[in-house]
């Protein structure tokens, strides 16, 4: 009876630790750990951190989980029964440092940037697109704008070929943010970031000229030009130089705005 009791028992356990269970974990690191990809390679279940880098996800003791980023090194976790009775993981990432292969230019170089750069007969400027360095010169993108780019760049993915045939890599990166939605979610922030720029740029140059005969006060005023956001066509008010449409467009708003506003108060 004793023998049959353990093998119960042993059975139950093995039963317990193969069935999938919920693991909350967050992610800790020096910078965003927001969409930080959590995978569990095992059991094959997904999910992204969530702003303040939680998350909750499906495992089972011996899965493997994979937390990835472009911007930190990855890191691989196996669960164990201890760890999955905890129920509290605490995941430290590192920053991928990107190192670049040495640039060697002309035949006499000292090792010195600004003593090689003498000895060389360079008359034009030198950038860092000269020097095949990736570079950015444009307008500075925003925290979104910089989260949409890293969460959605590149292709979907590449095929290549060679002496004993081609291959396909995929941009998993990009799939799986795609999939799990994060990407229309920045989307969105990106865009609701741009209306809001538009407003507060449209407050400033318009406003004592819209409520210059008028007595609303500035909370109204305030609440007038978020009133202006939620319109369909704000985004095209936005992109012109029609300082006449523009005029017109306010004008009009203001008039809906104000009707809304007597309606309120009768």
């Amino acid at each position: 009876m004793k023998h049959y009791l353990i093998a119960i028992l042993t059975l139950v356990s093995f039963y317990g630790f193969s069935q999938l269970q919920p693991l909350k974990g967050i992610v800790i690191a020096t910078d965003d750990v927001e969409g930080i990809h959590v995978l569990n390679k095992t059991s094959v279940k997904y999910t992204v951190t969530d702003t303040d880098g939680s998350f909750k996800i499906l495992v089972k003791v011996n899965d493997t989980l994979t937390i990835s980023s472009l911007k930190y090194e990855t890191k691989n976790i196996k669960i164990t029964p201890e760890l999955l009775a905890q129920n509290n993981l605490n995941v430290f990432l590192s920053e991928r440092i990107t190192q670049l292969d040495e640039v060697v230019i002309g035949k006499i170089l000292t090792g010195s940037l600004m003593s090689d750069l003498d000895n060389l007969d360079v008359k034009a400027k030198i950038n860092a697109e000269d020097l095949g360095i990736p570079g950015y010169f444009g307008k500075p993108k925003t925290l979104n704008e910089r989260k949409l780019a890293d969460a959605d760049g590149g292709g979907w993915g590449s095929v290549s070929g060679g002496p004993y045939g081609g291959g396909v890599g995929l941009n998993f990166h990009k799939i799986l943010n795609r999939i799990s939605g994060r990407t229309k979610k920045l989307k969105e922030r990106v865009a609701r970031d741009n209306k809001d720029k538009c407003r507060i740029r449209l407050k400033k140059e318009f406003q004592n000229r819209i409520f210059e005969n008028e007595k609303l006060t500035q909370a109204q005023q305030a609440d007038y030009f978020y009133f202006c956001m939620d319109a369909p066509n704000f985004q095209d008010i936005c992109s012109t130089d029609d300082f006449q449409k523009i005029e017109q467009f306010l004008q009009k708003k203001l008039r809906i705005y104000k009707a809304n506003l007597a309606i309120t108060k009768d």
